[in-house]
């Protein structure tokens, strides 16, 4: 959830704009990911089963459409998101096409595995504002292997224009990989009455 509030700046005389956001422990989706399919992870975050990141809230983008893949995202060019010259910062289409080609290649992935971004090519072609409309971003796997995945994504204005593509190259962590985030490693089985190992 978010609020935004528009107040007179006390010394320059200015309408100064601001921004609240609130999201829960990111954690909770992160535990909830080593147990699931990438597929049945994303289809948890768009249907609000599992609390989005919070880099989704910060930026109000979110997950549209999901399937083994591909993965869409929208999010509405809003003033917080310019850029000095007034339009939309290219890191923050940087981050929608970086999230629609990541969650395509997780959409694949089994219980237990990951990915990291390790490369990213992105061509900027229209200027975004305000008046641009809804963005949508739509990616897709061209490459999955066992250990590398290659992905592609673009950017179309509510009109149906070309905003920005890319495409990525992605690091495939499988089941068998430590995780090295805290708190993300599955946690031991309990001991039976007898010392030997249990289930959790």
């Amino acid at each position: 959830m978010e609020a935004a509030a528009i107040r007179q700046g006390p010394d320059t005389g200015r309408a100064a704009r601001s921004r609240t956001v609130t999201w829960e422990d990111p954690l909770i989706g992160a535990r909830a990911a080593v147990s699931m399919s990438g597929l049945e992870y994303m289809q948890a975050i768009a249907q609000g089963e599992v609390p989005p990141p919070p880099i989704a809230l910060l930026l109000d983008m979110a997950i549209v459409e999901v399937e083994p893949g591909r993965a869409v995202f929208e999010l509405d060019p809003a003033e917080y998101q310019f850029n000095p010259i007034g339009s939309v910062h290219g890191g923050v289409l940087t981050t929608l096409l970086d999230s629609a080609m990541g969650c395509a290649v997780h959409a694949m992935l089994p219980a237990g595995s990951g990915y990291t971004t390790l490369e990213l090519k992105v061509n900027f072609l229209r200027r975004v504002t305000t008046q641009t409309g809804r963005l949508r971003c739509e990616g897709s796997v061209i490459h999955l292997g066992r250990t590398v995945a290659t992905a592609e994504a673009r950017i179309v204005d509510g009109g149906g224009r070309l905003v920005a593509h890319a495409t990525t190259t992605c690091l495939v962590i499988g089941p068998s990989s430590e995780r090295q985030t805290v708190g993300l490693r599955p946690k031991p089985p309990k001991p039976t009455a007898d010392g030997s190992p249990g289930t959790s």
